[in-house]
């Protein structure tokens, strides 16, 4: 079975960390998020993986110079334009030769489905297409999914208003598609598998869903970016991981509470980071603060410097000694 990953979005909500890169070549916890997506699909036998890619496409073939990511061949197949769900999948099955059953998932998001029973589920409904589902306590930034007793879907509703969902169970962006599904689906233009393709199936009763019951989280917020990193090492996905790389240096007398360390990053005497990702290469000076933020590549916190909860630092950006950010990206845009 192979898999198309979608990849291609601007992953506008952790700019500026994004201005140059996609959000899937981001780190969790010093591996690329791509890793952990790809990774997951290995070790359910997917060897095969389709990059649905649009925004900075070169940078997946930078990172992964011999198209082998955590175990799987990549393919690559380069939007020419902005297609939407449904055309990106067809965009990138069409050029990938798909034609039989397969996978579809949303390149930003980590979950522990069991993709074989997925599967299985799919084959013993003789669905066309199944969607995996989970359940969450605000479904209005979703699309929510109320089925029958055995899975069939009733509805698809797009971020419902708040308050009037049907139903506190999402689509949580893995389908196991037919390649008849393809066909429902107009070449050249851009297409929501959400608003278009999803209500067609739900016509001809053809599609079904699976509540995943498992660990799932959309990592393409700053919030959440954070958390991702912050469950892995602690466990909640598997083995916890070491949260500070071997080759970091924090100082003695710094204070580091549930927080990732990258790989050469800094943290001086006296400094507190708490709840925090800092990457790569970053430095906390003495004495200052990072609490519930990103402190980005190469970036610097200077002295007593304070970065309250909700703040992005870009790559290479120096935070002011004894400056105060709350809720702030520095730069506010890309450059």
């Amino acid at each position: 079975m192979r898999a198309v990953v979608l990849v291609g979005g601007f992953g506008t909500r952790l700019r500026p960390l994004t201005c140059h890169r996609p959000k899937q070549m981001l780190p969790i916890v010093h591996r690329p998020m791509l890793d952990h997506v790809v990774g997951h699909l290995v070790d359910h036998g997917i060897e095969d993986v389709v990059l649905s890619l649009g925004f900075r496409a070169d940078t997946f073939a930078a990172g992964y110079p011999d198209s082998m990511c955590a175990g799987a061949r990549l393919h690559y197949a380069v939007e020419p334009e902005p297609l939407d769900t449904a055309g990106a999948i067809r965009f990138a099955a069409t050029h990938a030769g798909i034609g039989e059953r397969f996978l579809v998932l949303n390149g930003d998001v980590l979950t522990d489905l069991d993709i074989t029973r997925f599967v299985e589920f799919h084959d013993s409904r003789g669905a066309e297409a199944t969607i995996a589902l989970h359940k969450v306590d605000d479904p209005s930034r979703y699309g929510v999914v109320p089925c029958d007793g055995g899975g069939r879907v009733l509805e698809f509703v797009e971020k419902p208003v708040p308050g009037e969902a049907p139903t506190d169970l999402i689509n949580a962006g893995t389908y196991v598609l037919e390649p008849s599904v393809l066909a429902r689906i107009d070449d050249g233009r851009r297409v929501s598998v959400e608003r278009e393709v999803f209500p067609a199936l739900v016509r001809d009763r053809s599609l079904f869903a699976l509540d995943g019951e498992t660990y799932w989280i959309d990592a393409g917020t700053p919030e959440t970016y954070i958390r991702v990193q912050l469950d892995l090492t602690e466990g909640l996905r598997g083995e916890p991981v070491p949260a500070i790389a071997a080759s970091a240096r924090v100082a003695g007398g710094a204070t580091v509470r549930r927080s990732v360390i990258g790989p050469e990053a800094v943290v001086e005497a006296g400094a507190r980071v708490e709840g925090a990702v800092v990457l790569a290469g970053a430095t906390v000076r003495a004495d200052a603060v990072v609490e519930g933020s990103i402190v980005g590549f190469g970036a610097e916190v200077a002295a007593g410097a304070h970065v309250g909860p909700c703040s992005i630092i870009g790559d290479h950006q120096v935070v002011a000694a004894g400056a105060r950010l709350d809720g702030v990206k520095q730069p506010a845009d890309c450059p």
